[in-house]
């Protein structure tokens, strides 16, 4: 079985369309998003749409968690906060009741994968995984962890692999999991990267060969930043689409 995974839309509907067109050759049998599909961008109800049509499973992302009031979001810097008032205040009553139910956490299965946005650790509290002090934490509840851990949150394209007593770091390139060892990837993000690479980014995992990828498309930023220029948000939100961060 091919899963399609993505994570971070962002309200990016012109990064997310140009995701959804890309995975088409891919052959993948079932998607899944890893959370935060409103925030920052100019089109929370048509990617919310978009991701409810086409996700298998959707994670809850901070952003969910606090457009959906299931999180106290008062320390977030202003622009943040106001993008997520703007979305709470637009939001279609159908969508804002699907971010409600999303789940924190979810097991494909019996193949060994296991989905949620930030560290599997304190999963309500939606901490970063980014670097390799970060993923050792997680040793602690290594017999709870899957084969492959997928997760978002940071918005950058991260690959660890775990051992019982060590952590390393590895390229964010396609791999192929080992025998004895367990992973977290961080599948970067469809609407707003922040790895200096604009491209919207999106994976895919085989449960058959066990082969992780990393794959990026093109997308039409002038438009999705243009949205947001011509709205309420915070001008930044549209800039950074162009480089990357």
């Amino acid at each position: 079985m091919r899963l399609g995974i993505f994570s971070d839309v962002h309200a990016n509907i012109e990064a997310m369309s140009a995701v959804m067109a890309a995975f088409e050759g891919e052959a993948i049998d079932t998607y899944y998003c890893l959370g935060d599909v409103v925030g920052y961008g100019a089109s929370p109800n048509e990617c919310a749409n978009l991701v409810r049509e086409t996700a298998e499973v959707t994670i809850l992302g901070n952003h969910d968690a606090a457009v959906a009031g299931r999180m106290d979001y008062s320390y977030y810097y202003e622009a943040a906060r106001q993008a997520l008032d703007l979305h709470a205040s637009v939001l279609s009553s159908e969508n804002l009741q699907w971010l409600k139910e999303l789940p924190y956490k979810h097991v494909v299965g019996d193949t060994g994968v296991h989905l949620c946005h930030g560290s599997p650790l304190r999963l309500e509290e939606f901490e970063y995984i980014f670097a390799p002090e970060q993923a050792r934490e997680c040793l602690q509840i290594w017999d709870e962890l899957g084969d492959i851990t997928l997760i978002g949150h940071s918005h950058l394209c991260k690959v660890f692999a775990l051992q019982p007593d060590e952590v390393e770091e590895l390229p964010a390139q396609d791999f192929t999991l080992e025998a004895g060892k367990k992973y977290i990837v961080s599948v970067g993000s469809v609407g707003q990267p922040r790895d200096y690479d604009n491209r919207a980014s999106y994976t895919t995992f085989d449960t058959e060969s066990r082969t992780f990828a990393f794959r990026r498309v093109e997308y039409d930023i002038e438009s999705a930043a243009s949205k947001i220029f011509q709205s309420r948000l915070e001008r930044n939100f549209g800039h950074r689409l162009f480089i990357g961060v």
